[in-house]
């Protein structure tokens, strides 16, 4: 298993992934309700945005020349804190059938690899609360719950 960094080559098959990621998290609360009804509704612009910015990383997973999944990472600071400089896994996702064979804890082994290579010395994920199996896997990778997240809609 490796990662590619994705070009502008590679918008639908980023734009799949993600859709796919993102209907499956519909399920976990009201403020995930998709505004396209297909995969095909979905603009290229977002991602688009991603390749004209030094801070946003998007990766192809594969695995023996195959596309088995999609990544997003980006880089920030905390300049006022000990632990200063972090790479954030925005998106991950493997498909189903890959699923609970280690491409993920490789996936996050490589997110590693690839902080250390840009100085940074922490990483940070967020998940739904209620999507037990990504925040066991999570738990499971060496992650530590440090943060939750309130939502509101406003009226």
């Amino acid at each position: 298993m490796h990662l590619t960094e994705a070009t502008t080559d590679d918008i639908d098959v980023l734009i799949e992934y993600w859709y796919a990621l993102a209907s499956d998290m519909e399920q976990y609360s009201e403020f995930n309700t998709l505004s396209y009804d297909s995969v095909g509704d979905v603009p290229e612009d977002g991602f688009e945005t991603h390749f004209e910015r030094d801070d946003i990383t998007d990766y192809l997973v594969e695995d023996a020349g195959e596309t088995i999944g999609f990544l997003t990472l980006t880089e920030g600071e905390h300049p006022s804190r000990e632990f200063t400089r972090y790479v954030r896994i925005v998106n991950l996702f493997v498909e189903e059938e890959y699923r609970n064979q280690g491409y993920g804890s490789a996936v996050v082994s490589q997110v590693k690899e690839l902080a250390r290579a840009n100085d940074c010395d922490h990483l940070k994920v967020s998940c739904e609360w209620h999507n037990d199996a990504a925040r066991r896997f999570y738990r499971e990778t060496g992650f530590e719950e440090k943060q939750v997240t309130f939502v509101q809609q406003v009226d």
